[in-house]
């Protein structure tokens, strides 16, 4: 460690993984660090004998001048001219991703990215693999930092890792089985541009060894096309009956059955709702197929598997009307996929805060690809944009009701009014910020709203 670590070493961003890698180096023995972030920081009791600089404020970068290495946290945008000056006069940068890969006693590493659908399939594949007995554990983006792994880890553990972008943007170094998701467009906030983004993507496979097993949609272009950039020997194809590749992959996805190497999963059979579930189930199978698990076994165990909170959750149905609870839909395309899963007459409920997001698609394909939408309550900052775009897209000419909210809460009531046979969706394609802390406390209003009824 001490060759990749050479100290100062600065820890850049001091939220939970900035604190997670301070505490990993002072576990280390890394006796002079750097605390650098724009907001106050508040450090934790420090052994005698290490010594802590704290930069902070609006020149928190200013640390960097005290520092041999710095450890980027995955929020910080590694581009920046500071960053790029303190690399051209000699020092290193390197992340939590990188350091954990490097330094990994697990008996495999499993890396997951995507879009859409990364914390469900990073779950399912640890859900199989605990069916399975096979001793596991989920770091990174969701679960725990990748660095607290390295505090409990075995030699016969398989460590999962969900990664954003932001966490792959600098990595040289990819795990045994890497799994790329649908990859569409995300984060234009923060990178420059969607060429920089697939770019940050492809380094979970791009430096695979030809030994490791990349896991790809064949049916996704920009998917398709990173999957391109891997090395492994083994590449498993997850392909639609109906799509592009008619049927020719590794993993074949017909209506709502998955089949692979003769053996069919049928939705029916599962307990998670959303037929573009079958695409993170068919990863997720292929994923632990690379690990030795046999196709029948993870079948078997995703049977079982539940849904992740507020990702097409099913309420359950009352007075007639079935509920969903998509909150963590907070991009158009989320709300695409769960809306093509209904199967009654349905309510949607839309909107939330304003991430400048194009609603064009989503509005054509609500109002010209779902005959069963009666209507729309649409709430939140983007409410009259969204409505400015259905109306472009005819929702009035195809008889879909629409109208706006203040509070969920309206929206809720009026979306009743869709009646016995029907379903009530919350699939916002938004997020929550205006109107709730997040998605998980606009998730749990709407749950309390479908518990008090």
């Amino acid at each position: 460690m001490q060759n990749t670590l050479v100290a100062p070493v600065g820890v850049l961003g001091f939220g939970v993984e900035g604190q997670s890698t301070f505490n990993y180096l002072v576990r280390n023995g890394v006796k002079d660090i750097v605390v650098m972030d724009k907001n106050p920081v508040k450090l934790p009791e420090v052994p005698a004998g290490v010594n802590v600089k704290v930069s902070s404020g609006d020149n928190y970068m200013d640390g960097l001048k005290d520092c041999v290495t710095v450890v980027r946290s995955a929020g910080v945008y590694p581009m920046s001219p500071e960053l790029f000056k303190f690399q051209m006069n000699g020092g290193l940068m390197t992340s939590q991703i990188q350091l954990f890969l490097e330094q990994t006693k697990s008996k495999k590493t499993v890396g997951v990215t995507g879009t859409l659908g990364k914390g469900s399939t990073v779950s399912m594949i640890s859900h199989i693999l605990t069916k399975c007995g096979v001793n596991n554990e989920i770091g990174g983006n969701f679960g725990v930092p990748a660095l607290d792994l390295l505090e409990t880890e075995t030699a016969d553990r398989v460590s999962i890792l969900e990664l954003s972008s932001f966490q792959l943007m600098t990595l040289s170094v990819s795990p045994d089985v890497g799994v790329v998701l649908r990859v569409s467009t995300e984060h234009l906030d923060w990178h420059k541009s969607v060429e920089e983004y697939r770019d940050a993507k492809a380094n979970l496979v791009r430096w695979q060894k030809r030994a490791g097993t990349c896991v790809y949609l064949k049916d996704a272009e920009p998917t398709a096309k990173i999957a391109g950039e891997s090395p492994a020997g083994t590449k498993y194809a997850v392909s639609l009956k109906d799509g592009p590749s008619a049927g020719d992959g590794d993993a074949v996805i017909d209506g709502a059955t998955l089949a692979i190497d003769d053996e069919k999963l049928y939705l029916s059979d599962c307990k998670v709702r959303g037929i573009y579930q079958l695409e993170n189930m068919a990863a997720a199978t292929l994923a632990v197929k690379a690990l030795g698990i046999k196709v029948a076994d993870a079948f078997e165990a995703l049977k079982s598997y539940e849904t992740l909170p507020f990702r097409m959750e099913f309420k359950g149905e009352k007075n007639g009307i079935e509920f969903y609870n998509d909150s963590y839909a907070t991009r158009p395309d989320a709300t695409i996929a769960a809306t093509a899963s209904m199967k009654r007459p349905f309510a949607l409920i839309l909107g939330g805060s304003e991430k400048n997001a194009d609603f064009t698609e989503l509005s054509n394909i609500l109002v010209k690809e779902r005959p069963n939408l009666k209507q729309i309550a649409l709430i939140g900052a983007t409410a009259e944009r969204m409505l400015a775009d259905l109306k472009k897209a005819g929702v009035d000419a195809a008889g879909i009701k629409t109208a706006l909210f203040p509070t969920l809460e309206e929206a809720f009531a009026d979306s009743l009014s869709i009646g016995k046979g029907g379903t009530v969706i919350m699939s916002p394609a938004c997020a929550s910020f205006g109107l709730f802390k997040n998605y998980k406390v606009r998730g749990q209003v709407f749950d309390k709203l479908v518990a008090d009824l």
